[in-house]
C-alpha cells in the first residue's frame, strides 16, 4: 500500500469590491463558490480601503486578489441593502472559510431571526455543545461574513451587548434597526 501525494490545492482567486454604506466602509470578497468575506472598516483598521485589502489578504494569504467585476459590485450592493434593511431577503451563495466547529456556529447564527437575540450559552446549547460557550464566542469573533452571518445577535448572559468584531457602535446600530422591525410571524400552514 502506497500513500499518494496530497492533491494540490487549486489556487484561490478572490474578487473584491469596497463601498460605503450607512455603517461605514465595507469590503465584500467572493470565491467561485460564493461570498467568503464581508469586512467592515473598524477602529483598529480605520475606514481605510488599503487596510481592508490588507485584512482580506491576511485572511486568505495564498489567494490572488482581483478587482471586483459587475457581479461583485451587485453583491456589495446586496450586503449594504441588508445592513440597511435587515428584513430584506438575501439569497446569495456563501463560502465561509473556517473550521467545522466555526461553520456549525455560523450556520446556527443564520437561524436567529432579525429582531431576536440569544446568549452565547443559548447558542452553544443550540449546536449541542452547552459547555463550549467560550469556543462559541471565539467562533463568533472569527466570523468572516459580517451582517449576513449575524453574530451581532448574540449577547452576554446578562443581556448586555458584549463585544463585536466590527465595533460596538455598529452592533448597537444593527440591533436597533432590527428591534424596529415588526415581530416575525411564521406564515400560516395550508
Amino acid at each position: 500500500y502506497q500513500c499518494l501525494p496530497a492533491m494540490p490545492t487549486p489556487p484561490l482567486s478572490l474578487r473584491y469590491a469596497i463601498g460605503r454604506g450607512s455603517l461605514g466602509v465595507l469590503l465584500v470578497a467572493t470565491s467561485a463558490r460564493g461570498l467568503c468575506a464581508i469586512l467592515f472598516g473598524d477602529d483598529q483598521l480605520g475606514d481605510d480601503e488599503t487596510a481592508l485589502q490588507a485584512e482580506l489578504q491576511q485572511r486568505f494569504p495564498r489567494a490572488t486578489l482581483l478587482a471586483g467585476d459587475d457581479d461583485t459590485r451587485r453583491q456589495l450592493a446586496a450586503v449594504i441593502a441588508l445592513a440597511d434593511n435587515p428584513a430584506a431577503a438575501f439569497e446569495l451563495s456563501l463560502d465561509p472559510h473556517g473550521t467545522a466547529f466555526q461553520r456549525q456556529v455560523w450556520q446556527a447564527l443564520r437561524t436567529i431571526p432579525a429582531g431576536s437575540t440569544v446568549s452565547y450559552r443559548e447558542l452553544a446549547a443550540r449546536i449541542g455543545a452547552p459547555r463550549a460557550v467560550r469556543a462559541v464566542a471565539s467562533a463568533c469573533a472569527a466570523n468572516p461574513l459580517a451582517v449576513v452571518v449575524p453574530c451581532h445577535r448574540v449577547l452576554r448572559s446578562d443581556g448586555t451587548p458584549g463585544g463585536y468584531r466590527w465595533g460596538l457602535a455598529r452592533k448597537l446600530a444593527l440591533l436597533a434597526r432590527e428591534a424596529a422591525l415588526p415581530p416575525f410571524t411564521a406564515p400560516p400552514t395550508a
